[in-house]
């Protein structure tokens, strides 16, 4: 148990009712997990508002209640703490309650649309093979050191991180890598804990369902920024023009690297194969197995911090042509026929064309590339149309299907899809609903020596219809489609 008092150490506080000397169980957010001694923090959300559950809570057992409200009805024996921001508090909270774990290690946060996962896992990888105990909150795991836990979020809640960094401290975890999406700083999942340093990625069109607009997407990356100390470091891509406007107000020591300009660490692709890069990283060369001048960014990125980490130069680069590629990301695999599929995360504008210009930079245009490509429902809807452009434009047929429909008719989505498309692109394009069937249909289309692409899903081994999940995974059912030409 930890006393109220230590645990409200450094949250803002408009006022305290009862007794903050009272012993403490847990932190609880969800009314219907809390039991006798626990604290309950009423959160406003987007669906409901914790307010509302403030006597379930207490009924259930909790002995303190932090809110922005001040009940009109309050239970003797219980502590009432109003503070400002209830979202800000219980990541300070949770911090507190965990004994400030994110202090007792190196953490480093990745922000940004595309590339977060890639960069924080092979950072993981490439720490370990230096031979150090490692930390990793992804979008696909979460691993403290070699033990391998199950995610939902890109950016779990600050308790869940507190928890699980406070793991990584017992264990001896010296560097810790973390995504850190736009709706996690946006709901403040990440105030409290003391990164090492910062990484930006890219900007593009995601995520405008819940931000609204681009400006205020854009805005709340930088609140990441802004928040890091001054010990911390920020690197940031200065190809993209969002880079230096991260960098803006940031109090962190400022770094950037670049393939198209001079920066902190250049890059130059030399070569670019399915089987590599051969890139050159501040006058040293490097071949490395991950493909596409998506990944050279990302190495780029990968490289900056492992130096500014203290990582030596040579060490970094020997490490760099070791590692593999993330699950889901540029995955591919070639059939016995001589197919090429490649299953791929990209479910924006921007990093579907970023692979399928890979693709076209790589092909010698005499195969074909058949793209496999859907949009989520219940998501941003602006970004369909230009998805359904950029499918049937770089590619030789593009087959819009389902991506995880969730409660919306996924014969819309494909509507939206194809109302992107050009006319002189329509003969390229076909529509087929059940996912399965469109990537049966992309195998039986393809000849020796194409390339199948299937985009959106990536890493994800389910689909989400009318609130369940459905097991399916799109590099299990390509593998087995293309088993069965074989035959």
């Amino acid at each position: 148990m930890k006393e109220l008092k230590d645990i409200l150490y450094k949250v803002a506080i408009d006022a305290v009712v009862g007794n903050t000397m009272i012993g403490i169980n847990a932190i609880q957010f969800d009314s219907r997990k809390v039991v006798s001694d626990d604290l309950f923090v009423a959160i406003k959300g987007l669906a409901s508002d914790g307010h509302n559950f403030i006597s379930k809570a207490i009924d259930q057992g909790a002995v303190a209640i932090i809110c922005e409200t001040m009940p009109d009805i309050k239970v003797e024996g219980v502590t009432y703490v109003t503070v400002v921001d209830a979202q800000s508090a219980l990541a300070v909270m949770a911090s507190n309650y965990y004994d400030s774990p994110s202090e007792n290690l190196k953490l480093v946060g990745v922000t940004g649309t595309n590339g977060k996962t890639t960069i924080a896992t092979l950072l993981y990888q490439l720490f370990k093979k230096a031979g150090f105990k490692v930390g990793l909150l992804s979008t696909v795991k979460i691993l403290v050191d070699d033990k391998e836990y199950k995610t939902t979020h890109t950016t779990p809640d600050s308790l869940t991180i507190n928890s699980y960094l406070k793991e990584m401290n017992d264990k001896g975890v010296e560097y810790c890598f973390m995504e850190v999406s736009s709706h996690g700083i946006h709901q403040k999942r990440t105030k409290g804990l003391v990164f090492e340093g910062g990484i930006f990625t890219n900007l593009s069109h995601d995520h405008l369902d819940y931000h609204n607009t681009f400006k205020e997407y854009r805005d709340v990356k930088k609140l990441f920024f802004d928040e890091l100390p001054k010990k911390a470091f920020a690197l940031v891509n200065k190809d993209d023009k969002n880079g230096v406007f991260m960098l803006q107000n940031t109090k962190a020591k400022k770094y950037d690297y670049a393939l198209k300009s001079y920066a902190d660490y250049r890059g130059q692709i030399l070569e670019s194969s399915l089987e590599g890069l051969l890139l050159r990283i501040n006058d040293h060369e490097v071949w490395v197995k991950l493909i596409g001048s998506f990944n050279a960014y990302n190495l780029l990125a990968i490289f900056g911090t492992a130096e500014l980490l203290g990582l030596e130069t040579l060490e970094t680069l020997q490490l760099l042509s070791d590692l593999q590629s993330v699950s889901g990301r540029f995955q591919y695999l070639i059939s016995e026929t001589k197919i090429t599929a490649i299953v791929d995360y990209a479910h924006t504008p921007d990093a579907l064309k970023n692979v399928l210009e890979t693709i076209n930079d790589i092909r010698t245009n005499n195969e074909n590339l058949i793209t496999v490509v859907g949009c989520g429902g219940d998501r941003d809807k602006m970004k369909r149309p230009v998805m359904g452009n950029i499918a049937a434009k770089l590619s030789n047929k593009a087959i819009f299907t389902s991506d995880n429909p969730r409660t919306e008719n996924p014969g819309q989505i494909i509507e939206d899809i194809e109302k992107g498309v050009e006319p002189l692109d329509y003969k390229k394009t076909l529509s087929i609903t059940d996912r399965k069937q469109a990537i049966k249909t992309a195998c039986q289309l393809a000849d020796k020596d194409d390339i199948i692409l299937i985009a959106g899903k990536g890493h994800e081994t389910y689909q989400e219809i009318n609130g369940e999940r459905i097991d399916f995974d799109d590099y299990e059912i390509v593998k087995q489609e293309l088993k069965k030409l074989n035959k």
